[in-house]
């Protein structure tokens, strides 16, 4: 009895024990959890300051990422070398350099550079022959890489640098006057099946984009640049049909009408241009974006809505749909006193037409007007029109503004106009 009795209160005082023993280490544990939460607020704390940091770094960088775009079009007449005694690559360096210097001195951030002018190339190119305005004769290396010295030069002054494309024209006024053999030209007009692959029209020569193939030629021709040059972005200008006229792709509209008729109502002549022109930019879009998602894709189209529309380009619809432009610069090349389209009507259409918001809207602005006889002489009546156009576009909350062109900068006659925008941009 008393050693069952002792057996109970030694298994008793174990159990005691052993509760003790648990309830201490709980409340070691508890102490820990609790200086571990303690701590861990105490980084949470701590990190706030690096996170807001971040947080306004992001916000910097957002902001840097939409910096307003003052930017400068360097048309093929900048760069053409075909009239040079000098034909060097020092040469051309040397203007290019010279090109440089001038926009970053007038508080340009970006230049655009038309690499591919009439289907063919200031670059090395798998589909198309070198241009003529380097060397003087369509299709011979100039023995050195302008497009990738333009990339290095712009970029090391702190300048971004976009591609400028015409998408279609092969030939204009009979320039250049010889298309050289391996042009693409010559491949579609000697196969009797792809002879309407190009058109002839009042002594040029023109892509058509009612086909496949010719798109997709011009979209790969877009993607090699972004491929194989350091580009910031590509740009279309506003040419693409040249003309209303219905004889001009009567052949392959009438084809298309007797297929669409099989299965329904073939499109108007101007609805179904505007199908291709549109099918050419959304396959140019998604080439851009393969190759580097980075780069921006944006057409300049003429101030005009209507006239747009009439050449087969779909603004509409390219500005208020995904897929198309990352960007959208209509040339705005009318001043305040226009009768037919003043600046500020024009800039608020294309402001009421952008409707998506993942696209920008610069403004292109006629620095090459100012000071001339352009528009009746109204270019004269005063020397702030384009600077006036700047504060409106800002008033407007455009994305930044374009302007043509870079040889007008240092032109007498745009002298004091240009010396008025420099106060806006620097």
């Amino acid at each position: 009895m008393v050693i069952r009795l002792l057996r109970r209160h030694v298994i008793l005082a174990c159990v005691i024990i052993l509760a003790a023993v648990i309830a201490t280490t709980m409340l070691v544990n508890l102490s820990k959890e609790q200086k571990s939460v303690s701590s861990s607020n105490a980084l949470q704390i701590n990190s706030e300051s690096p996170m807001e940091s971040a947080a306004s770094n992001s916000s910097a960088v957002q902001t840097s990422g939409s910096v307003e775009m003052r930017a400068v079009w360097v048309p093929y007449l900048s760069l053409n070398m075909s009239n040079e005694t000098d034909k060097s690559e020092q040469a051309f360096h040397k203007k290019f350099d010279s090109i440089v210097s001038t926009a970053k001195s007038c508080g340009m951030n970006t230049l655009i550079v038309q690499v591919r002018p009439f289907g063919d190339a200031f670059y090395q190119s798998d589909y198309f022959p070198w241009s003529h305005l380097l060397t003087g004769k369509q299709g011979v290396s100039p023995g050195y890489d302008p497009l990738k010295y333009m990339v290095e030069a712009s970029h090391k002054a702190g300048l971004k640098i976009h591609a400028w494309v015409n998408p279609l024209r092969i030939q204009t006024s009979g320039t250049p006057s010889i298309l050289s053999e391996n042009n693409p030209y010559y491949k579609f007009r000697s196969d009797n099946a792809k002879s309407d692959y190009v058109l002839d029209f009042q002594n040029g020569a023109y892509y058509n984009p009612a086909y496949q193939e010719v798109r997709q030629l011009v979209a790969d021709g877009v993607k090699e640049i972004v491929q194989k040059y350091d580009v910031d972005g590509v740009q279309f200008d506003d040419y693409f049909y040249p003309t209303q006229e219905a004889s001009f792709d009567q052949k392959s509209y009438t084809a298309y009408c007797n297929n669409a008729k099989k299965s329904g109502t073939p499109l108007s002549l101007g609805d179904w241009r505007r199908a291709n022109i549109s099918a050419l930019v959304s396959l140019v879009y998604r080439e851009v974006k393969s190759a580097n998602p980075k780069v921006e894709f944006g057409i300049a189209p003429q101030g005009n809505i209507e006239n747009d529309m009439n050449m087969g380009a779909d603004v509409y619809s390219w500005c208020a749909s995904k897929g198309y432009v990352d960007y959208i610069c209509p040339q705005l090349y009318y001043n305040f006193q226009n009768p037919t389209l003043p600046f500020n009507t024009a800039a608020d259409n294309w402001k009421n037409i952008v409707k998506n918001k993942n696209i920008k809207l610069y403004f292109g602005l006629a620095i090459y007007k100012a000071g001339s006889d352009a528009d009746s002489g109204t270019w004269k009546t005063s020397s702030t029109i384009i600077a006036n156009q700047i504060k409106y576009g800002r008033d407007s909350k455009c994305d930044g503004f374009m302007f043509y062109s870079c040889d007008y900068l240092t032109s007498d006659q745009a002298k004091q106009e240009v010396q008025n925008v420099i106060k806006l941009l620097n």
